[in-house]
């Protein structure tokens, strides 16, 4: 037995996201549920979050989390892609929009056993195609461990592990996280 798949048009996206109990993310017209996060998951990103909040505070730089969309424009396919990262930083005046972001310069996923090839695969090179990202962050919840995607230029990206006795250098917001900041109430370091 087949089943047709149901292509909704951004406007229709929109509509049902806001009348639904659950997020999707929007890839080319198929949505996507989203899973829920465990209390790690979630003590991780919001210890994250509140620290660049903290950190950013009446400056020109916004900090959001899980309920903010970032939207990826991809012109060689026509096809719009809208995800939730976990946190998410703008410092781009033009980035005006309620719902979603065009123009972040840093991106935090952490990784759950649901998300963790999305986010390492389609995300990383989705999200490579925003001109403004400056760095994508992998942060593992069940160790200490970090992994960092740095635009080095328009067409070069590096890729750094971190560990336990490294500090989580966050050149886009001028940052310097360490790894009990992340993992305050989570893990033992």
């Amino acid at each position: 037995m087949s089943v047709p798949l149901t292509y909704l048009t951004v406007e229709e996206y929109f509509k049902a996201e806001a009348s639904s109990e659950i997020r999707h993310e929007y890839l080319g017209g198929q949505i996507f549920a989203m899973s829920g996060g465990s209390k790690e998951h979630n003590i991780i990103t919001l210890n994250i979050a509140s620290r660049l909040r903290s950190h950013l505070r009446g400056g020109s730089c916004s900090v959001f989390m899980s309920d903010m969309k970032v939207r990826i424009e991809l012109a060689n396919q026509n096809k719009s892609i809208f995800y939730y990262p976990d946190v998410i930083v703008t410092s781009d005046p033009q980035d005006q929009d309620h719902f979603f972001l065009n123009y972040p310069c840093l991106i935090v996923e952490v990784l759950s056993p649901s998300t963790e090839v999305t986010d390492r695969r389609e995300k990383l090179v989705n999200y490579r195609n925003l001109d403004s990202l400056q760095e994508y962050v992998l942060v593992f919840q069940d160790e200490i461990k970090v992994e960092v995607y740095r635009k080095e230029n328009q067409e070069k990206w590096s890729m750094q592990t971190l560990g336990k006795s490294d500090n989580l250098e966050l050149n886009s917001v001028g940052l310097t996280l360490t790894m009990p900041d992340i993992y305050e109430d989570v893990l033992t370091i």
